[in-house]
Protein backbone atom coordinates (compact mmCIF):
# COMPACT_ATOMS: atom_id res chain seq x y z
CA UNK A 1 0.00 0.00 0.00
CA UNK A 2 1.30 3.46 -0.83
CA UNK A 3 2.02 5.33 2.43
CA UNK A 4 1.21 9.04 2.80
CA UNK A 5 3.95 11.66 2.63
CA UNK A 6 3.42 12.58 6.29
CA UNK A 7 3.74 8.96 7.40
CA UNK A 8 6.84 8.48 5.25
CA UNK A 9 8.57 11.54 6.70
CA UNK A 10 7.75 10.55 10.26
CA UNK A 11 8.97 6.99 9.67
CA UNK A 12 12.22 8.25 8.19
CA UNK A 13 12.94 10.59 11.12
CA UNK A 14 11.93 8.03 13.72
CA UNK A 15 14.27 5.42 12.25
CA UNK A 16 17.28 7.54 11.35
CA UNK A 17 16.74 7.39 7.57
CA UNK A 18 17.01 3.58 7.50
CA UNK A 19 14.05 3.20 5.16
CA UNK A 20 12.92 4.91 1.95
CA UNK A 21 13.33 8.66 2.34
CA UNK A 22 10.84 11.01 0.67
CA UNK A 23 11.99 14.25 -0.93
CA UNK A 24 12.70 16.88 1.72
CA UNK A 25 13.33 20.60 1.98
CA UNK A 26 17.01 21.47 1.54
CA UNK A 27 19.30 24.46 0.91
CA UNK A 28 19.10 25.95 -2.57
CA UNK A 29 22.44 27.78 -2.73
CA UNK A 30 24.60 24.94 -1.35
CA UNK A 31 24.48 21.26 -0.36
CA UNK A 32 23.31 19.65 2.89
CA UNK A 33 24.42 16.69 5.04
CA UNK A 34 21.32 14.49 4.71
CA UNK A 35 22.07 11.10 3.16
CA UNK A 36 21.11 9.75 -0.24
CA UNK A 37 19.74 6.24 0.42
CA UNK A 38 22.10 3.45 -0.65
CA UNK A 39 21.43 2.45 -4.25
CA UNK A 40 19.17 5.46 -4.92
CA UNK A 41 19.63 8.62 -6.99
CA UNK A 42 18.70 12.25 -6.50
CA UNK A 43 18.49 14.60 -9.49
CA UNK A 44 18.29 18.37 -9.27
CA UNK A 45 17.81 20.85 -12.11
CA UNK A 46 18.31 24.47 -11.22
CA UNK A 47 17.84 27.42 -13.56
CA UNK A 48 19.88 30.55 -12.83
CA UNK A 49 19.67 34.18 -13.83
CA UNK A 50 22.39 36.53 -12.57
CA UNK A 51 22.67 40.25 -13.20
CA UNK A 52 25.77 42.27 -12.28
CA UNK A 53 27.33 45.57 -13.25
CA UNK A 54 29.33 48.55 -12.12
CA UNK A 55 28.51 50.24 -8.81
CA UNK A 56 26.12 53.18 -8.25
CA UNK A 57 25.77 55.57 -11.17
CA UNK A 58 25.44 55.01 -14.91
CA UNK A 59 26.69 51.47 -15.57
CA UNK A 60 29.26 51.19 -18.34
CA UNK A 61 29.31 47.42 -17.95
CA UNK A 62 26.38 45.06 -17.52
CA UNK A 63 26.79 41.30 -17.11
CA UNK A 64 23.92 38.83 -17.51
CA UNK A 65 24.36 35.11 -16.93
CA UNK A 66 21.58 32.65 -17.77
CA UNK A 67 22.02 28.96 -17.28
CA UNK A 68 21.07 25.59 -15.87
CA UNK A 69 22.83 23.37 -13.36
CA UNK A 70 22.18 19.63 -13.69
CA UNK A 71 23.08 17.73 -10.51
CA UNK A 72 23.02 13.94 -10.10
CA UNK A 73 23.74 12.27 -6.77
CA UNK A 74 24.06 8.58 -5.92
CA UNK A 75 24.06 6.84 -2.55
CA UNK A 76 27.01 4.43 -2.53
CA UNK A 77 26.34 3.48 1.09
CA UNK A 78 24.22 4.93 3.86
CA UNK A 79 27.10 7.30 4.69
CA UNK A 80 28.84 7.88 1.34
CA UNK A 81 27.26 9.81 -1.54
CA UNK A 82 28.84 11.00 -4.78
CA UNK A 83 27.65 13.91 -6.93
CA UNK A 84 28.22 15.30 -10.40
CA UNK A 85 27.32 18.84 -11.52
CA UNK A 86 27.18 19.90 -15.17
CA UNK A 87 26.43 23.59 -15.88
CA UNK A 88 25.20 25.13 -19.12
CA UNK A 89 25.73 28.90 -19.22
CA UNK A 90 24.93 31.84 -21.50
CA UNK A 91 27.10 34.85 -20.60
CA UNK A 92 26.53 38.33 -22.03
CA UNK A 93 28.61 41.41 -21.24
CA UNK A 94 27.60 44.86 -22.49
CA UNK A 95 30.20 47.61 -22.19
CA UNK A 96 31.01 51.08 -23.45
CA UNK A 97 34.36 51.70 -25.16
CA UNK A 98 36.46 54.86 -24.58
CA UNK A 99 34.95 56.13 -27.86
CA UNK A 100 31.45 55.71 -26.31
CA UNK A 101 30.55 52.80 -28.57
CA UNK A 102 28.23 50.26 -26.97
CA UNK A 103 29.46 46.69 -27.48
CA UNK A 104 28.15 43.24 -26.59
CA UNK A 105 30.41 40.26 -25.99
CA UNK A 106 28.86 36.87 -25.29
CA UNK A 107 29.35 33.12 -25.24
CA UNK A 108 27.28 30.06 -24.37
CA UNK A 109 27.74 26.34 -23.87
CA UNK A 110 28.84 23.71 -21.36
CA UNK A 111 30.87 25.15 -18.49
CA UNK A 112 33.27 23.43 -16.10
CA UNK A 113 31.81 20.28 -14.51
CA UNK A 114 32.31 19.35 -10.87
CA UNK A 115 32.58 15.98 -9.11
CA UNK A 116 32.57 15.56 -5.34
CA UNK A 117 32.02 12.98 -2.62
CA UNK A 118 30.40 13.51 0.78
CA UNK A 119 30.81 11.19 3.78
CA UNK A 120 28.77 11.29 7.00
CA UNK A 121 31.12 11.18 9.99
CA UNK A 122 28.58 11.95 12.71
CA UNK A 123 24.92 11.16 13.13
CA UNK A 124 22.58 11.56 16.06
CA UNK A 125 19.02 10.37 15.60
CA UNK A 126 16.07 10.75 17.94
CA UNK A 127 12.30 10.47 17.46
CA UNK A 128 11.27 13.20 15.01
CA UNK A 129 14.74 14.68 14.51
CA UNK A 130 18.25 14.01 13.23
CA UNK A 131 21.65 15.70 13.20
CA UNK A 132 24.25 14.92 10.51
CA UNK A 133 27.80 16.22 9.93
CA UNK A 134 29.57 15.39 6.68
CA UNK A 135 32.86 16.56 5.13
CA UNK A 136 33.11 16.68 1.34
CA UNK A 137 35.89 16.84 -1.23
CA UNK A 138 35.65 17.55 -4.95
CA UNK A 139 37.34 18.59 -8.15
CA UNK A 140 36.26 20.97 -10.91
CA UNK A 141 37.12 19.69 -14.38
CA UNK A 142 38.06 21.94 -17.36
CA UNK A 143 35.12 20.83 -19.52
CA UNK A 144 34.13 24.36 -20.62
CA UNK A 145 35.75 26.25 -23.49
CA UNK A 146 38.48 28.58 -22.25
CA UNK A 147 39.56 30.07 -25.59
CA UNK A 148 36.36 31.62 -26.97
CA UNK A 149 36.64 34.93 -28.81
CA UNK A 150 34.82 37.35 -31.09
CA UNK A 151 35.76 40.03 -33.62
CA UNK A 152 37.44 41.98 -30.80
CA UNK A 153 39.75 39.07 -29.98
CA UNK A 154 39.82 36.53 -27.13
CA UNK A 155 37.18 36.97 -24.44
CA UNK A 156 38.47 37.97 -20.98
CA UNK A 157 38.96 35.00 -18.64
CA UNK A 158 35.95 35.79 -16.35
CA UNK A 159 33.67 35.73 -19.41
CA UNK A 160 34.93 32.36 -20.66
CA UNK A 161 32.80 29.28 -20.01
CA UNK A 162 35.71 27.41 -18.46
CA UNK A 163 38.91 28.17 -16.59
CA UNK A 164 41.08 25.58 -18.33
CA UNK A 165 42.36 24.42 -14.93
CA UNK A 166 41.74 21.56 -12.50
CA UNK A 167 40.50 23.08 -9.25
CA UNK A 168 40.03 21.43 -5.85
CA UNK A 169 37.34 22.17 -3.28
CA UNK A 170 36.39 20.82 0.12
CA UNK A 171 34.62 21.61 3.33
CA UNK A 172 32.17 20.40 5.92
CA UNK A 173 28.39 20.69 6.16
CA UNK A 174 26.02 20.08 9.07
CA UNK A 175 22.26 19.53 8.98
CA UNK A 176 19.68 19.40 11.76
CA UNK A 177 16.22 18.32 10.65
CA UNK A 178 12.94 17.93 12.54
CA UNK A 179 9.37 17.44 11.40
CA UNK A 180 8.86 21.24 11.51
CA UNK A 181 12.12 22.73 10.23
CA UNK A 182 15.64 22.16 8.93
CA UNK A 183 18.85 24.11 9.60
CA UNK A 184 22.03 23.75 7.52
CA UNK A 185 25.49 25.30 7.79
CA UNK A 186 28.53 24.88 5.57
CA UNK A 187 32.15 25.99 5.46
CA UNK A 188 34.01 25.44 2.16
CA UNK A 189 37.24 26.36 0.41
CA UNK A 190 38.03 26.28 -3.30
CA UNK A 191 41.66 26.10 -4.42
CA UNK A 192 41.96 27.46 -7.95
CA UNK A 193 44.95 26.58 -10.10
CA UNK A 194 46.14 28.38 -13.23
CA UNK A 195 45.83 27.88 -16.98
CA UNK A 196 46.56 30.09 -19.99
CA UNK A 197 48.68 32.34 -17.75
CA UNK A 198 45.59 33.18 -15.67
CA UNK A 199 44.53 32.03 -12.22
CA UNK A 200 41.27 32.85 -10.43
CA UNK A 201 41.63 33.75 -6.77
CA UNK A 202 40.91 31.09 -4.15
CA UNK A 203 37.45 31.24 -2.60
CA UNK A 204 36.16 30.79 0.96
CA UNK A 205 32.43 30.43 1.70
CA UNK A 206 30.28 30.40 4.82
CA UNK A 207 26.69 29.34 4.11
CA UNK A 208 23.59 28.90 6.26
CA UNK A 209 19.99 27.94 5.53
CA UNK A 210 16.75 27.72 7.52
CA UNK A 211 13.65 26.04 6.13
CA UNK A 212 10.38 26.16 8.10
CA UNK A 213 7.18 24.27 7.31
CA UNK A 214 4.45 26.85 6.72
CA UNK A 215 1.75 24.41 5.54
CA UNK A 216 0.22 22.26 6.80
CA UNK A 217 0.69 23.63 10.31
CA UNK A 218 -0.47 20.34 11.85
CA UNK A 219 0.71 16.97 10.51
CA UNK A 220 -2.02 14.56 9.47
CA UNK A 221 -2.50 11.66 7.08
CA UNK A 222 -3.31 12.23 3.43
CA UNK A 223 -1.28 15.44 3.03
CA UNK A 224 -0.08 15.70 -0.62
CA UNK A 225 2.93 17.87 0.16
CA UNK A 226 4.64 20.38 2.44
CA UNK A 227 5.15 24.10 1.78
CA UNK A 228 8.30 25.64 3.29
CA UNK A 229 9.56 29.17 3.71
CA UNK A 230 13.32 29.47 3.26
CA UNK A 231 15.94 32.02 4.33
CA UNK A 232 19.59 31.56 3.39
CA UNK A 233 22.78 33.56 3.97
CA UNK A 234 26.04 33.36 2.01
CA UNK A 235 29.33 35.02 2.92
CA UNK A 236 31.81 34.72 0.04
CA UNK A 237 35.42 35.90 0.01
CA UNK A 238 37.60 35.59 -3.09
CA UNK A 239 41.27 36.42 -3.41
CA UNK A 240 42.50 38.55 -6.32
CA UNK A 241 42.95 36.92 -9.72
CA UNK A 242 46.42 36.61 -11.22
CA UNK A 243 47.37 37.26 -14.86
CA UNK A 244 50.89 36.22 -15.86
CA UNK A 245 51.73 36.00 -12.17
CA UNK A 246 50.59 39.58 -11.41
CA UNK A 247 47.63 40.17 -9.08
CA UNK A 248 44.66 41.96 -10.62
CA UNK A 249 43.69 44.83 -8.31
CA UNK A 250 40.24 44.97 -9.97
CA UNK A 251 39.19 41.53 -8.78
CA UNK A 252 38.38 39.73 -5.56
CA UNK A 253 36.69 40.93 -2.38
CA UNK A 254 33.97 39.93 0.04
CA UNK A 255 30.19 39.73 -0.50
CA UNK A 256 27.30 38.89 1.81
CA UNK A 257 23.97 37.69 0.39
CA UNK A 258 20.62 37.25 2.13
CA UNK A 259 18.20 35.05 0.21
CA UNK A 260 14.44 34.50 0.71
CA UNK A 261 12.90 31.47 -0.99
CA UNK A 262 10.14 28.87 -1.05
CA UNK A 263 9.93 25.09 -1.51
CA UNK A 264 7.08 22.66 -2.06
CA UNK A 265 8.02 19.07 -1.15
CA UNK A 266 6.01 16.08 -2.35
CA UNK A 267 6.76 12.39 -1.87
CA UNK A 268 9.41 12.23 -4.57
CA UNK A 269 9.54 15.78 -5.97
CA UNK A 270 10.52 19.21 -4.68
CA UNK A 271 9.77 22.49 -6.48
CA UNK A 272 11.86 25.48 -5.36
CA UNK A 273 12.77 29.11 -5.97
CA UNK A 274 15.06 31.61 -4.25
CA UNK A 275 16.44 35.14 -4.84
CA UNK A 276 19.98 36.01 -3.70
CA UNK A 277 20.20 39.69 -2.74
CA UNK A 278 23.53 41.35 -1.93
CA UNK A 279 23.53 43.06 1.47
CA UNK A 280 27.16 44.21 1.36
CA UNK A 281 29.83 43.96 -1.34
CA UNK A 282 33.36 45.00 -0.44
CA UNK A 283 35.00 44.39 -3.80
CA UNK A 284 38.41 45.40 -5.09
CA UNK A 285 38.84 48.16 -7.66
CA UNK A 286 36.34 48.03 -10.50
CA UNK A 287 35.18 44.43 -9.93
CA UNK A 288 31.57 43.94 -11.05
CA UNK A 289 28.92 44.04 -8.32
CA UNK A 290 26.00 41.60 -8.24
CA UNK A 291 22.53 43.10 -8.50
CA UNK A 292 20.72 39.82 -7.78
CA UNK A 293 20.70 36.10 -8.58
CA UNK A 294 17.46 34.16 -9.18
CA UNK A 295 17.40 30.37 -8.84
CA UNK A 296 14.41 28.18 -9.68
CA UNK A 297 14.12 24.48 -10.31
CA UNK A 298 13.12 21.05 -9.08
CA UNK A 299 14.54 17.98 -7.37
CA UNK A 300 13.48 14.34 -7.62
CA UNK A 301 14.49 11.16 -5.72
CA UNK A 302 14.43 7.83 -7.59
Amino acid sequence: MRRSLTASLALVLLNGFTFFAPARAAPQTFNNALPVAAGEFVFREQFIYRKAGDGPGPADRELKVRGALSVLGYGVTGNLAVFGILPYLDKELKLTTPGRQRLTRDTSGIADARLFARYTVYRRDAPGRTLRIAPFLGVELPTGDDDDGDNLGPLPAPLQLGSGSWDLSGGIVATRQTLDYEMDAQVSYKLNTGANQFEFGDEVRLDASFQYRLWPRELSTGVPGFFYGVVEANLVHQEKNKASGVRDDNSGGTSFFLSPGIQYAMERWVLEAIVQLPVTQNLKGTALEDNYVVRTGFRVNF
